[in-house]
């Protein structure tokens, strides 16, 4: 196991009635900016759970964050942030308005020339103060309530980029499963294969000797195959809807990857899905993780193997059959849940696979656990889910 340093501050409300804790936790002398996407807090209730508990607050809105979240949105939210001088923002949705609020965040105070150098200059920028935040949930799936990761869509430039910082981790997040119950299948089967894939992320790479965190993981992914279906078939099933949501929790909020090495190639591929076809984010995930496994086999064949036997019951057959067997499970496990897994599925053309290479080709860059996989490796990918 590799050597560590974790932290994770943020304190967590979690259970049914949670959201008339806001009070609590929300500084009563702020400005406070509450950020929303477009509009299903105010058919589900939660918009007036919030606005109950938040009452004598100094509030103002900004609503309509797309559901991958665009620069050019949130930055009219920081044009209303610096003119309002707002103090505090509360994030009220799923990850993307999460995802987006924390960019608000820190593009605030940002000093530098422009704000997207903060996701497209990720290795030289350092984000070292942003407003504070307050989240209520509304979406399990990217576990952005309990981390300083983001993610942000430039549509003007057809890129979907990443960043992080511990100054955008929110001082709280109110995890109330109900919020489930009138989500549409659509929502919740992504929500299911994002958590899904998020661990995959962090356990499907190579032995390092850290068992317990592989249990942690194995854990995860078990509760996900158990108690994701029985959210999709019940919506009002309060226990599953819980184990759903603290799952995806769980799954990104950096524990299960502390001292293993991590991958993150399928969701850096799967970005670029996004960007170009506007693909739902999960979803592209599930169309580039079996088509990783399969040209990553050698490479990543001790944890595949691993995987297959106790998370799919595969113990038999040669290692090439049994790495055979265990994607084809995974694959039946998504489509189960409503994701189609190959790129004709989504109408996505083979011309699209060149763009994808040679935008990686043009950033010079190489990604995976190993950083060995590049333009052609990511041609290979793509070819086998066509």
């Amino acid at each position: 196991m590799y050597n560590f340093e974790f932290k994770n501050p943020v304190k967590i409300l979690f259970g049914k009635g949670k959201i008339a804790k806001l009070a609590n936790e929300l500084p009563k002398d702020k400005k406070i900016l509450l950020t929303y996407g477009g509009g299903s807090i105010f058919k589900n209730g939660v918009y007036d759970q919030v606005k109950a508990a938040t009452k004598g607050f100094d509030i103002i809105e900004f609503g309509g964050i797309e559901a991958n979240p665009h620069y050019e949105t949130l930055m009219k939210a920081v044009s209303i942030v610096k003119e309002e001088k707002v103090d505090y923002l509360l994030s009220v949705g799923g990850g993307s308005v999460l995802d987006g609020t924390k960019f608000i965040a820190a593009a605030a105070l940002f000093e530098g020339d422009e704000p997207w150098d903060i996701c497209a200059k990720r290795s030289e920028v350092s984000i070292q103060k942003a407003l504070p935040i307050g989240a209520v949930l509304t979406l399990p799936a990217t576990g952005s309530e309990m981390n300083g990761n983001a993610v942000v869509t430039r549509v003007s430039t057809q890129e979907k980029l990443a960043f992080d910082s511990p100054a955008v981790m929110p001082q709280f997040s109110v995890l109330d499963p109900e919020v489930i119950f009138s989500l549409p299948d659509r929502q919740v089967a992504n929500g299911i294969v994002d958590a899904f894939i998020h661990v995959m992320e962090q356990y499907l790479t190579f032995p390092v000797n850290a068992p317990l965190q592989d249990r942690f993981a194995e854990g995860i992914l078990h509760t996900l195959i158990e108690e994701g279906p029985k959210v999709l078939a019940n919506r009002n099933d309060y226990e599953a809807a819980a184990n759903f949501m603290w799952s995806a929790t769980m799954a990104l909020n950096g524990l299960i990857g502390m001292g293993v090495p991590q991958d993150w190639g399928t969701h850096m591929i799967g970005h670029e899905l996004t960007a170009y076809h506007g693909i739902d984010h999960a979803r592209t995930l599930a169309i580039v993780l079996p088509g990783m496994m399969d040209i990553r086999r050698k490479e990543k064949q001790e944890k595949i193997l691993q995987y297959g036997e106790r998370i799919w019951g595969i113990s038999e057959g040669t290692s090439d059959e049994r790495i055979d067997q265990t994607i084809s499970k995974t694959i039946a496990f998504f489509e189960s849940v409503g994701i189609k897994t190959t790129l004709p599925d989504y109408e996505v053309p083979a011309e699209t696979i060149g763009r994808i290479t040679s935008r990686f080709e043009e950033r010079g860059m190489k990604i995976g656990e190993k950083a060995d996989i590049g333009p052609k490796e990511i041609q290979l990918i793509l070819e086998g889910r066509l």
